[in-house]
């Protein structure tokens, strides 16, 4: 809390009776947040009302002091700044006293400390609006927060000690092509060839490694599309976020505690095919629902997807690999030529040694041969 908030025991006490406010009217935070300020509002002014013949301290930033009680009782308490405050990249947490924050691709630690149960609380209240859960069957899990952000969670023992939670947030402000260009993201040139490869119905496939901005980057081509494109969107958690007139986005899902219901990418790539898309879009191949797109490519549905690699080169063979995790009877004869006919363009993606993200390499695939796609580069980004 900034020095200009209200005194703690003033927004405690505030907390508290919005609480039995919230338990007594059956009011759910998540699903009624307007209900909920107007609450925390009535119950600051009632505060202030008798503040001075009570003895108690009053409020004197009553603005402040709602933002304090609605990060305490519908936010996520201490990190509810962080989380609204646009640059800040990712939160992470190692344990309750190491907590950190990342900002222009550096990171830095946060003065806060945090109790163990605390961290369990605020993973709970996050996972509340997803319908996931992450216990000792299920150790491990992936969520989307209700602004669109991602959220990963480890639990012991698969890790030491503590709880490992991540929040990747997607920012706004880098959602469209124009705006990475403003940014030094993308240049102007490679601009130009990442737009003109979106209108003109080009499957697109963006590599890079870890946190190098690649799903920003996949958002922001998908803006670039005409208003009457029919999008489907296939992720194993939401995270894309498209402004599009017509799109549809598909999230798989874990399976129950009995181990049935489970939906995989491989299921929602070949439900998709079926909803009429002009370009289907996986978030991230890593598995052998690559087969399925690469076959729906070659079927004639523009596409468009993000893949771990070090370099666009690498990305061409790994897509050529991935299918060989469907089945024995996948043959690579088969999908090298198959992912050299059916990608047109893969842009690569880079972090830099001081945390700048840029579209380092656009690569044109020209055909196979000896087993090995072959490619020529359109654009190449001088190391700066």
């Amino acid at each position: 809390m900034t020095p200009a908030s209200a005194p703690v025991n003033a927004v405690s006490v505030v907390t508290a009776r919005v609480r039995e406010r919230l338990r007594a009217e059956q009011t759910d935070p998540a699903r009624q947040p307007e209900l909920v300020a107007q609450i925390a509002r009535a119950e600051v002014r009632r505060h202030n009302d008798f503040a001075l013949a009570r003895g108690i301290a009053a409020v004197d930033d009553e603005a402040s002091c709602v933002r304090d009680v609605l990060a305490a009782v519908s936010g996520y308490g201490p990190l509810q700044a962080y989380l609204d405050d646009p640059s800040v990249e990712e939160l992470w947490i190692n344990a309750p006293d190491r907590i950190y924050i990342a900002r222009a691709g550096r990171s830095e630690r946060l003065p806060l400390v945090l109790t163990d149960s605390g961290v369990r609380d605020l993973v709970e209240r996050m996972l509340h609006v997803s319908g996931r859960r992450v216990d000792l069957s299920q150790p491990f899990v992936d969520a989307s927060l209700p602004d669109g952000s991602r959220l990963h969670v480890a639990i012991p023992d698969v890790t030491r000690t503590h709880w490992s939670v991540n929040v990747r947030k997607f920012l706004p402000a880098f959602r469209s092509l124009d705006a990475l260009v403003a940014s030094d993201s993308v240049e102007p040139r490679a601009a130009s060839i990442l737009s003109a490869a979106m209108l003109g119905g080009a499957s697109v496939l963006v590599s890079g490694a870890t946190h190098s901005g690649k799903t920003t980057l996949l958002a922001a081509l998908l803006g670039e599309c005409e208003p009457d494109v029919r999008i489907i969107t296939v992720e194993e958690t939401f995270e894309l976020g498209i402004v599009a007139e017509d799109v549809v986005a598909l999230q798989g899902r874990q399976p129950s505690l009995e181990g049935t219901g489970e939906v995989t990418l491989r299921r929602l790539v070949k439900e998709a095919l079926r909803m009429r898309p002009d370009r289907l879009v996986v978030g991230e191949v890593r598995d052998a629902e690559a087969l399925d797109l690469v076959l729906a490519l070659n079927t004639g549905v523009p596409g468009a997807a993000t893949i771990h690699a070090n370099s666009a080169r690498e990305a061409l063979g790994k897509l050529a690999a991935l299918p060989l995790l469907a089945g024995r009877n996948i043959d690579a004869g088969f999908v090298v030529p198959a992912v050299a006919a059916s990608v047109d363009l893969v842009a690569h993606c880079a972090r830099d040694a001081v945390g700048r993200r840029r579209v380092s390499e656009l690569v044109e695939p020209t055909g196979s041969a000896a087993g090995i796609i072959e490619a020529r580069t359109l654009y190449r980004r001088d190391a700066a």
